[in-house]
């Protein structure tokens, strides 16, 4: 987002940020002659949000895309900004002077409002462009189920501002789906078309075997101020829902490597590092209580320790509360365990049933080797059994293994003593993977807390 536009979103969000603090202040104080908050700090705020909303993609134009993840990147972006000027605060040697009860209202106030503008915003655009104002024309190149689609989304989306109003077709012999949107054969008339009508978006929706179909189409329109955007079809080879990404300097689809981009990689990387901090700071008193109960009901260390794999393959070892009593078991052969399964201690038992025993994990996210939120990472034998026999297994481990995840949140906890429900719970890992955002892992997190702590599964 350029221009007056981009200046105004940047002015309101300051002014929002200083806003909310002083709004805080207000319900904390009541009086704001008696805030207990430093001007510095806001000032840090406003500063940091200029110059972070735009690295998260804040300021981009969202025409057409996904109001959840918009969401999603702006609570991120906040909580960075928020992250940044606590740390900013503390090498001065200012943190003494601030309310944590009056921060805290100021971060949800604030977030609340950055939130709620955008959505404002997004409500009176989607208003304007339903009404035929502000729209864009696309004309549409291709044949086939593919091109199919992209029309249906096209009409199923007027919000956002995109409309049909032209299609060649490169195979007429095929014949096309019956629309109202005028379609043309020959590739001069249809530029003239396009040109005529004055369209600026040309959408080609052709495999990769239609280079030569490309060429041609590119060559049409190499003298117009036309957007020209290549959606490929690669519905039949690509692994995930394909993207596009930067190697060597050189453009490269990714059929099948890990969905998450360099930079949602990143943002996810500074959110576990965040969260897991500020959870082993609130759960200290919780997690000092658990290791004295394990150590002082059953001999044996208070920690278990075990071997799993992480992203792209890579061994570590994940910490938790120990469950069971001390035993021994055959080389190369881990049993999971069972209902009433007498290896477990009465004190493990519960922890199991709470997932209380997977809190020291917060310390493998710390060390950079799980995320807050991803596959749950399995034995390695079990890996090495799975993966032979379960469609899709190893691609769970694309990205960094998680503390809780989608599969877990849909029921799929526990023991795995049937394929199936392995396939189930491989399946709901790689739906995560093709439709991950920030939003989704928030709602995760909150549907772990609200449910997943207890669970018949869970044993």
């Amino acid at each position: 987002m350029h221009g007056p536009r981009g200046l105004m979103a940047r002015v309101l969000d300051v002014v929002l940020v200083v806003g909310g603090a002083v709004a805080a202040s207000q319900v904390r104080f009541e009086d704001l002659t008696e805030s207990h908050f430093d001007a510095a700090f806001i000032a840090f705020a406003a500063a940091f949000v200029l110059v972070l909303f735009p690295a998260f993609g804040v300021y981009q134009s969202w025409r057409g895309r996904s109001m959840l993840r918009l969401t999603g990147q702006i609570s991120l972006a906040w909580l960075v900004v928020q992250g940044c000027g606590l740390a900013l605060m503390f090498a001065l040697h200012r943190t003494d002077l601030i309310s944590r009860l009056w921060f805290a209202y100021w971060t949800g106030t604030t977030g609340g409002a950055l939130i709620v503008s955008r959505l404002a915003a997004h409500t009176v655009l989607a208003r304007i462009r339903y009404a035929g104002l502000n729209l864009r024309k696309v004309a549409i190149v291709g044949s086939g189920a593919h091109s199919a689609l992209v029309l249906r989304k096209l009409e199923a989306s007027p919000a956002s501002g995109f409309r049909a109003c032209a299609i060649f077709n490169v195979r007429p012999e095929a014949g096309v789906a019956k629309t109202a949107v005028p379609v043309f054969d020959d590739l001069g008339a249809f530029g003239a078309h396009v040109r005529d009508e004055g369209m600026q978006e040309l959408w080609l929706t052709l495999p990769l075997s239609e280079e030569s179909t490309i060429l041609r189409v590119v060559d049409e329109f190499r003298d117009d101020l036309v957007n020209i955007r290549y959606m490929p079809d690669v519905s039949s080879v690509a692994l995930f829902d394909s993207s596009m990404t930067d190697l060597i300097g050189v453009p490269a689809i990714n059929l099948a490597a890990s969905p998450l981009s360099h930079h949602a990689m990143l943002k996810k990387e500074v959110f576990d590092r965040v969260f897991a901090a500020i959870a082993l700071i609130l759960l200290t008193p919780l997690l000092i209580a658990i290791a004295f109960a394990v150590k002082c009901t059953s001999r044996g260390p208070v920690l278990f320790m075990q071997k799993r794999k992480g992203a792209d393959g890579r061994v570590f070892k994940i910490y938790k509360f120990r469950t069971m009593r001390v035993h021994s078991e055959e080389k190369g052969v881990v049993k999971q365990a069972t209902r009433n399964d007498a290896r477990i201690t009465r004190v493990g038992a519960f922890l199991r049933r709470t997932s209380l025993d997977e809190l020291p994990q917060f310390f493998n996210v710390l060390r950079g080797e799980m995320s807050v939120v991803g596959p749950r990472p399995h034995a390695i034998e079990h890996d090495e059994l799975y993966q032979k026999i379960v469609s899709g297994y190893i691609h769970r481990y694309r990205i960094k293994p998680g503390i809780t995840g989608w599969a877990q949140v849909n029921g799929y906890r526990g023991e795995t003593d049937r394929i199936e429900k392995m396939q189930g719970r491989v399946e709901y890992d790689l739906y995560y993977l093709r439709n991950w955002s920030f939003a989704l892992d928030m709602r995760i997190v909150l549907a772990t807390i609200r449910k997943g702590l207890v669970h018949q599964n869970a044993y």
